[in-house]
């Protein structure tokens, strides 16, 4: 099993920036894809990003591409998401996973909320 913990949320003001972190505890051998996911109220998870292992691939959203980036600390188990430019549509709780999902690797989140 592995455990994934969210963090690094909060209220920021639009054209803000956040830098959310993923620490992955537990079976970690294993070379996961990971990503990020977002869930605002009244709608479904959407993806985010993804991160291959090494680091060579990296997939966003189209809302994301240029203002967000993930990256990656294996040394750490713990994976980056670099929000910038932040408008009120990205208020959610934001979720890691590897991908593709699994189901008991959900954590709580972290919630960011952007206010304009």
């Amino acid at each position: 099993q592995v455990q994934l913990v969210e963090s690094g949320g909060g209220l920021v003001q639009a054209g803000g920036s956040l830098r959310l972190s993923c620490a992955a505890s537990g079976r970690t051998r294993r070379s996961y894809t990971m990503g990020w996911f977002r869930q605002a109220p009244g709608k479904e998870r959407e993806f985010v990003a993804a991160i291959s292992w090494s680091s060579t691939n990296t997939y966003y959203a189209d809302f994301a591409k240029g203002r967000f980036t993930i990256s990656r600390d294996n040394a750490k188990n713990t994976v980056y998401l670099q929000m910038n430019r932040l408008k009120p549509e990205d208020t959610a709780n934001y979720f890691c996973n590897t991908i593709p999902p699994q189901t008991p690797y959900w954590g709580l989140g972290t919630q960011v909320t952007v206010s304009s």
